[in-house]
């Protein structure tokens, strides 16, 4: 028997159009105090001041793109995708351009991640019936060529639940684990020794829902993200305004309810979509799609639980339109942590006070196309690479890695409907590779 949560119910919110007042309430009274937004920010776009940056430039490597595929629309798409598959390109470090090296057809692979030393990538296809497995999506494995950055297939599985929204491979290297969109639960798939794909080992289920009935009428899973120490397991719920929380027995490939605290409740309404943690472990950070927030936690990494500590707007006190928010990551520093606006258009930027874990705004900058659902922080921390789902373009910024801000390098891409990026290892040539392994 699959196990399952039961989250609580709400009175019916339109949490979708929640403006900066409305949030107020469904925080409660006590943390209204602490509530900070980026009203003491100015509403300006960030200003690209290079000024006190260290003028290094971030390592060229391989790029792995996840898209929605022809003849499918994008969710918030305005015309059908041109987009083929998986691009495969090589990023110059200097400047974040992009050159394609692969095209690999598969249908609708809008989340890809590699695993920790990038010689696999997993990209999820985001359909819900695949290979005539009904209500499922598809996962795949591909070995990457450490040379070329090309990828070769070595099979899929379904994900044993519809509308796969992210996969993320744990830190042992033995699993993948899926976030199953509408499937409404989270599964385990194992990784064979060539890094192939098994069947699922286990399918955690979790009911219920949230309060605006138009968009949480049922648990929506649309992450997972293990804390720094690899000890426990976090799954937002955009449906029910929970974060789950397990811990998985490697040996078993099952999911176990955090004894601790199995989940933590969001503001009602808010729509936890994304979260990312701080890489010493002492705060978390959820994205709140449909109140365009970020919470912050203090974390408890022995227990693996958090604490309230704040929750701020994405968005500039002077913006009235419609917004929701897609990425959240935390710099790899721990000084900042970004957000991706879509409807604003912006990539919002804020930093980390590293004794309180609260977010005190930096600024937004244009993304320079429309819905910029993705984007991803290449590992040397130096660049930032967003995708335009709406503009097909990806653009390049450079970070600041003294005040937090992003530089666009003008190096912008053109390319069909990019939604997520995995970044691969150093691109080298043949003869030096070939001398790395004499």
């Amino acid at each position: 028997m699959n196990p399952s949560h039961q989250a609580s119910a709400r009175a019916p919110l339109d949490a979708f159009r929640l403006g900066r007042r409305d949030l107020f309430p469904l925080v409660g009274a006590a943390a209204l105090a602490a509530f900070v937004g980026p009203a003491a920010a100015s509403a300006d776009y960030a200003i690209a001041d290079d000024s006190q940056d260290d003028g290094e430039s971030a390592p060229s490597r391989f790029v792995y793109v996840g898209t929605y595929t022809a003849p499918n629309k994008a969710p918030g798409g305005l015309v059908p995708s041109s987009a083929k598959g998986i691009y495969v390109f090589k990023m110059d470090g200097a400047t974040g351009g992009l050159t394609q090296i692969q095209v690999f057809e598969v249908e609708n692979p809008s989340w890809v991640a590699v695993d920790a030393n990038a010689s696999h990538l997993y990209p999820t296809s985001e359909v819900d019936a695949w290979h005539g497995v009904p209500k499922s999506g598809g996962i795949t494995a591909f070995s990457i060529d450490q040379t070329t950055g090309m990828i070769k297939s070595l099979g899929d599985q379904p994900t044993a639940g519809s509308i796969p929204a992210t996969v993320i491979v744990d830190p042992s290297g033995k699993f993948a684990l899926v976030s199953n969109y509408i499937g409404a639960n989270w599964s385990v798939l194992p990784i064979q020794a060539d890094g192939s794909l098994g069947p699922a080992t286990g399918v955690f289920a979790v009911t219920g829902h949230g309060a605006n009935t138009g968009r949480q009428e049922a648990p929506h899973p649309h992450d997972t993200k293990f804390d720094p120490a690899g000890a426990f397991v976090f799954g937002p719920d955009l449906g029910t305004d929970h974060v789950w929380s397990w811990m998985l027995n490697t040996t078993t490939g099952m999911l176990a309810p955090n004894a601790n605290l199995d989940s933590t409740l969001a503001a009602s309404g808010s729509g936890p979509r994304h979260m990312s943690f701080q890489p010493g472990g002492k705060f978390m950070y959820v994205l709140g799609e449909m109140a365009s927030s970020i919470t912050a936690f203090e974390y408890d990494e022995a227990h693996g639980m958090g604490t309230w500590l704040q929750t701020v707007s994405t968005l500039p006190p002077d913006f009235t339109g419609n917004n929701g928010t897609a990425e959240i990551i935390v710099h790899q520093s721990g000084k900042f942590v970004y957000a991706s606006n879509r409807g604003h258009n912006t990539i919002a930027a804020f930093g980390i006070d590293q004794s309180t874990g609260m977010l005190n705004p930096i600024g937004w900058t244009s993304t320079q196309g429309a819905i910029p659902r993705g984007f991803n922080i290449d590992p040397s921390g130096r660049m930032m690479l967003v995708g335009n789902q709406n503009g097909d373009t990806v653009v390049p910024f450079r970070i600041n890695q003294s005040t937090g801000r992003l530089i666009p390098t003008g190096a912008v891409t053109q390319t069909p409907v990019p939604v997520s990026f995995a970044l691969g290892n150093l691109s080298r040539t043949r003869a030096g590779a070939a001398a790395s392994r004499a």
